[in-house]
């Protein structure tokens, strides 16, 4: 049984899965193709976050949006735990975290991944996102791809 929660960047459960991710990430990709941001240093009103919890109370995933004032926002730190994966817990998270941006009248949500992340794009085309071009501040790379998703007030009431 997993539950999905607002959490803050600045949780230790929130800190270890992005430290996590980061070695991960940092495995994968060279330095300047990787663009680890820290949530914890942005304004607490302009991130959307939600963590997974298991039925033992700890954290196993988690994921954030970064609002901007045009209404669109951007997908970061997305990341399950690999002994949790396997249960939807990626698709139940980005449904949570899209809710949450419905509610704060974000309208268009984008996203950078790296090529080597198959399994995270796969997730992102199963849940209606489309490959686009480079979105500011990202330059165009090789590494990686961006996506793009347009939400709808009735996605949001149809999951209510």
């Amino acid at each position: 049984m997993y539950t999905f929660i607002p959490a803050s960047a600045s949780q230790p459960g929130i800190r270890a899965l992005i430290a996590a991710l980061d070695a991960y990430q940092t495995e994968l990709y060279p330095a300047e193709s990787n663009h680890l941001l820290d949530l914890a240093s942005l304004p607490s009103e302009s991130v959307i976050m939600h963590a997974v919890v298991n039925a033992s109370g700890a954290m196993v995933g988690c994921g954030a949006i970064v609002l901007n004032d045009d209404g669109t926002g951007e997908m970061k730190r997305v990341y399950i735990d690999a002994r949790h994966r396997g249960q939807q817990l990626g698709e139940k998270l980005l449904d949570a975290l899209e809710n949450a941006a419905l509610l704060r009248e974000c309208h268009t949500l984008r996203l950078e991944t790296g090529i080597k992340q198959q399994a995270a794009v796969r997730l992102y085309t199963r849940c209606g996102y489309q490959q686009r071009g480079a979105f500011a501040p990202y330059a165009e790379d090789p590494l990686s791809i961006f996506m793009e998703k347009r939400l709808t007030a009735d996605r949001h009431l149809a999951t209510q």
